[in-house]
């Protein structure tokens, strides 16, 4: 290698070294070298332990993202004399505490220090408090995304030439007031997110501060002060400030904001903050282009500035609790918002056609408020780059847009909840964009447009509960990015299209329809990615078919309220991810598969699947601080402790049973069902199961309701089912169950007598009490098979062997008494008699008297 003693920059990034520098003599020609970058390369410790004596005059190094191979130590790490700025951001370094020590001491110089994301440990602050004491000239530190803990290092308050800190995404704590930060007062950017800090909304302990520009202490703990200086005004004139909390008390607007007027960011949110909409925020700060106030107090009406604000890009004003109408001037006083979202409040009236006149919005969000009225004409023709519009749980009516519509950038549209009439807009169509389409909870009618087919990008379709008929349209099979489709609650009829297996769909919602026909093979077969699928309360027949078991995402199943008939397939054993099953009100028969324990519903079944998180679909729209995320939950119905529930969220991802009741299924309860220990229902009703109610049973530990009526159980209740602290709902009514009812506590106190009626032989509060072991004639106590008191089997024996006694003892008495003998010989020969006249008289003809 030549010599480069002029060399100032040396880039050497996304490399693999896996020899060390100082066996390459030519480095030391690199005596000029002053910026190194070795982002995301992978290293050898000793190559970090010479770039100090191979490259003397350095100033920049850049590792971040770098893969080090070994321990990076105080002990023999070099001396940067000249080095100014270091980056090791998310670097994967194991970090010796040694070497935080002697950061200072080694690096004198530097200005410049980023150790994000590198894992420096929970003891880490109190390290950090020495290492960082030498730096008498850093200006820039940044320690965010580590998992420190206690205290700010006291030390920071020597570094009077601090500009930016950002030590956010850790577990930092303590109060601010006490803190060095109130000693770096030519700190310009200070960034405190996601900690523990105690932070008074008013900011007065940063009121010196007069070059602070920045400050974000979102999701910390914002408290208001009682005692605040209302004298005192801020040398400081922010241009971004955030705060947000999640938890404290409810403060008020601080006064220092009436003091600022270079604001262009501003968020307080999630901090309770109780007032009126601050238009005089507005009128201050006329430089502001983002405001969130977002799950505030706010209340009162939403007023805004009397003069236009034309900086003004994203607003968001949502779940607070605003009244009366949005101003119909509010087009013309915001005319440049791109984003707006004053959703979850409690607003009336129409919806303002001003907002026509803001062209570059891209995202209105009126959902959840109480307007009424048509969606105005003039929103629909002008706001030409709308890309997102949400309208839902409103009282809007009349045609989904009526006259000129020119909406064609549209891709997420959100209108149920309404009163929406009439047939789906054939000027939906244009939108070659859409993504998403929610109609749900109207009273449109007509049938389902056959151009959504057309709609390559759709993934999204959603429109239950209104009065929509007709087939299905096959053109849905083209729809390759279809995620959920939900039409469930309308009149749909025919039969599911056989090509209707897209490979990127989730979620099918067909269910309270008028569907008719058998699950072909061509219909769902392979959706590798289906996770729920629902055809309940349809008229679909034959039986469930065997490749079902080729749905291996699936997690719920609700084939309820059929005509399905055959037995219970054992390759829904195979759907490892199921959570959710109900085959309820079908003509099943045959045995209870004892195989479901091979699923999710067993607990111990592949822990590390398992949902658990929610079944959620997310969208999000681009802007300038990133992405705004909207999340949509899916719904699905239920029935558990004997109402249907419409369950969503965490809740639904948690939730677990089997419901096979109201069919044909013979023979004995699987002992394997006691094995299902995520389930929360499990209803076996209506059937005609014999035998007894497994101990294994015991094991359902989540199990909220169990539901065995109407079959004909014998035996006795397992008592250990007492120890089911979670159980809400028992019902063993009308079975052929004996004996004394478990003992009357904990859970099983709240079971009243319905839950055991038609069950002759129980007995045991709340029923009558046990009178005596005769009465119950216990027959057997030694297992689960012969835990019983009074069955089929043994009544039988009982009842034969009482009827030998009898005779024998008839007998008897004959033998010892000669009266009672004669007597009884007398009979029996006039009873022969009188059967041989009957004979001769009324049965046989007369011609064979003759």
């Amino acid at each position: 290698m030549g010599s480069f003693p002029s060399l100032n920059t040396l880039h050497l990034e996304s490399n693999n070294f896996t020899a060390t520098l100082t066996t390459t003599q030519e480095l030391h020609n690199f005596t000029n070298l002053e910026y190194l970058t070795l982002d995301d390369s992978s290293l050898h410790i000793s190559l970090l332990q010479s770039i100090g004596s191979i490259f003397p005059s350095l100033k920049n190094l850049s590792m971040s993202g770098c893969e080090v191979n070994g321990v990076l130590s105080g002990q023999g790490f070099p001396h940067f004399k000249s080095l100014e700025h270091l980056d090791m951001r998310f670097a994967r370094i194991a970090l010796n505490t040694s070497f935080l020590q002697i950061i200072g001491e080694s690096m004198p110089s530097l200005k410049y220090l980023s150790l994000s994301g590198s894992t420096l440990g929970t003891n880490s602050s109190r390290i950090l408090d020495q290492g960082l004491c030498p730096l008498a000239h850093l200006q820039e530190l940044y320690i965010d995304n580590n998992d420190l803990r206690g205290s700010l290092p006291w030390c920071l308050a020597n570094t009077t030439s601090l500009r930016i800190l950002d030590v956010s995404f850790n577990q930092l704590t303590g109060s601010i007031s006490s803190s060095p930060l109130v000693h770096l007062t030519s700190i310009e950017e200070l960034r405190l997110s996601n900690n523990h800090f105690r932070i008074p909304v008013s900011l007065e302990p940063l009121f010196n501060h007069s070059k602070l520009k920045i400050f974000d202490a979102k999701n910390n703990e914002i408290n208001g002060e009682i005692n605040e200086s209302h004298s005192l005004t801020p040398k400081f004139q922010l241009k971004s400030l955030s705060l947000s909390s999640n938890y404290g008390d409810s403060v008020t607007f601080p006064k220092f904001l009436y003091h600022q007027h270079e604001l262009k960011e501003a968020e307080l949110s999630h901090i309770k903050m109780i007032g009126e909409f601050p238009n005089w925020l507005l009128e201050n700060n006329t430089k502001l282009e983002f405001l969130y106030l977002v799950n505030d107090s706010l209340a009162g009406p939403f007023r805004l500035p009397i003069h236009s604000h034309k900086r003004l890009r994203f607003l968001d004003v949502s779940n607070n609790n605003f009244q009366g109408h949005i101003p119909v001037e509010i087009g013309d006083i915001l005319p440049s918002l791109v984003y707006f979202n004053i959703s979850m409040n409690a607003l009336d009236g129409s919806i303002p056609s001003s907002f026509g006149n803001v062209i570059f919005l891209q995202f209105l969000d009126l959902s959840n408020n109480k307007l009424t009225g048509e969606i105005p004409d003039h929103l629909a023709m002008c706001c030409v780059n709308l890309e997102f519009l949400s309208l839902s749980n409103n009282s809007l009516k009349g045609h989904i847009f009526s006259r000129i519509f020119s909406l064609r950038n549209l891709r997420w549209l959100l209108l149920e909840g309404n009163h929406f009439v009439g047939e789906i807009p054939q000027s939906l169509s244009k939108c070659s964009s859409l993504k998403g389409l929610y109609l749900n909870n109207n009273n449109l009618s007509g049938k389902i447009p056959r151009w959504l087919g057309n709609l390559k990008g759709l993934q999204h379709i959603v429109m239950p509960k209104n009065h929509l008929e007709g087939p299905i349209p096959v053109e849905f099979c083209r729809l390759d990015s279809l995620q959920i489709l939900d039409i469930s609650d309308n009149n749909i009829s025919g039969s599911l299209p056989s090509c209707f297996y897209p490979l990127s769909i989730k979620q099918v919602h067909l269910s309270k329809n008028m569907l008719h026909g058998q699950l072909k093979e061509g219909t769902f077969f392979n959706c590798s990615s289906l996770v729920t699928l629902d055809l309940s309360y349809n008229y679909l027949n034959g039986s469930i078919p065997d490749w079902i078991d080729g749905l291996s995402q699936l997690s719920h199943l609700n084939l309820a309220h059929n005509n399905l008939e055959g037995e219970v397939p054992i390759q829904l054993c195979r759907l490892n991810q199921l959570q959710l099953l109900d085959l309820s009100d079908n003509n099943l028969h045959g045995l209870i598969p004892s195989c479901f324990d091979n699923t999710t519903l067993h607990e111990s079944y592949n822990n590390n699947s398992s949902p658990d998180k929610p079944f959620k679909t997310s969208f999000s729209i681009s802007g300038p601080q990133g992405s705004v995320e909207k999340k949509i939950l899916e719904i699905f119905e239920f029935t558990t402790k004997n109402i249907a529930y419409a369950y969503q969220g965490r809740v639904l991802s948690l939730l677990a049973g089997l419901d096979l009741s109201c069919n044909k299924l013979v023979g004995h309860i699987p002992p394997q069902i006691g094995n299902l220990t995520r389930i929360q229902t499990l209803n076996l009703s209506h059937n005609n199961l014999t035998g007894t109610i497994p101990l294994t049973f015991s094991n359902l530990r989540h199990i909220e309701s169990l539901d065995l009526s109407y079959n004909k159980l014998s035996g006795k209740i397992p008592r250990q089912l007492v120890d089911l602290n979670t159980l809400a709902i028992f019902i063993v009514a009308y079975n052929n169950l004996s004996g004394k009812i478990p003992e009357w506590t904990a859970q099983f106190a709240t079971f009243n007598k319905s839950s055991y009626d038609g069950n002759p032989f129980l007995c045991g509060l709340p029923l009558p009490i046990c009178r005596s072991l005769a009465t119950m004639s216990e027959a057997s106590t030694s297992n689960e098979g012969d835990d019983n008191l009074i069955d089929m089997d043994s009544f039988f024996i009982t009842f034969t062997i009482s009827y030998v006694i009898v005779i024998f003892g008839i007998v008897v008495v004959l033998y010892v008494n000669p009266y009672w003998r004669r007597r009884w010989l007398y009979l029996v020969e006039m009873w022969i008699t009188s059967c041989y006249y009957f004979v001769i008289d009324n049965l046989i003809p007369t011609r064979f008297c003759h």
